[in-house]
């Protein structure tokens, strides 16, 4: 069974991780995951530090878990570079990433490929 971190954010006081929370656990439940970690942020997410965040990957570092669930991946960062740079440590941690919403799923063949292949380029085109 993989073991499961979820990472919720929210920007605003009117703004609910519940709603996330839930979609993830659902989630979770449907692909047998154990969640043994749960991270929110009540914070913009043009802040590349979070504590949130910054305590989900300390974690990954440490091996603690072999996925990371969130609701969207905006929600884990706003710019491509950053959100590249996470998946890229995520990925080099052998750690899979899932984005409910987009449907992102880094675990499966054509995830990896996608991954790489936006990677690459990002890092092709930051050279110019």
């Amino acid at each position: 069974m993989k073991r499961a971190a979820l990472y919720m954010r929210v920007s605003t006081v009117d703004q609910h991780p519940e709603t996330q929370l839930h979609d993830l656990h659902q989630m979770a439940a449907q692909r047998g995951y154990e969640i043994v970690a749960e991270f929110t942020d009540r914070i913009s997410g043009v802040k590349a530090r979070r504590p949130g965040l910054d305590q989900l990957m300390k974690e990954a570092r440490r091996g603690r878990f072999d996925v990371v669930l969130v609701w969207a991946s905006d929600r884990i960062a706003r710019s491509v570079k950053h959100f590249l740079e996470i998946l890229d440590e995520l990925n080099g941690l052998n750690i899979e990433f899932i984005s409910f919403r987009e449907q992102i799923d880094t675990g499966g063949p054509l995830g990896r490929i996608a991954f790489r292949s936006s990677s690459a380029s990002t890092t092709e085109n930051s050279t110019m």
